[in-house]
């Protein structure tokens, strides 16, 4: 039995959809998290104030979306950043997001 999730080519993911996931403040801190990590992160690793099922979904989202991609090590499900894929997509995108801004912008 296959545990590693589908995911979609990012070629496949219209806009619409990045930014649909994009728009919840919990996705968002999962994103960025990912992004400061440099590193595969376990989904019980994150630091998000939700229940575990409505982090299972909030992942579920983001994978959809194609931003992030998921897999197993051992009982772990490890995610990472499709940071590379998304840029290809949607150049700029996730910079906008991750970039820290100057106080008062």
């Amino acid at each position: 039995m296959e545990r590693t999730p589908t995911h979609p080519d990012v070629a496949d993911v219209d806009l619409q959809q990045v930014l649909e996931a994009l728009v919840d403040p919990v996705r968002r801190s999962i994103v960025t998290q990912l992004d400061a990590a440099g590193a595969d992160i376990a989904c019980g690793a994150f630091d998000i104030a939700v229940s575990k099922s409505t982090a299972t979904h909030h992942f579920k989202v983001l994978r959809e979306a194609g931003l992030i991609r998921q897999h197993y090590v051992g009982t772990s499900r490890m995610n990472t950043l499709r940071r590379t894929e998304m840029n290809a997509a949607f150049p700029g995108l996730l910079d906008a997001l991750t970039t820290p801004r100057p106080p008062g912008r």
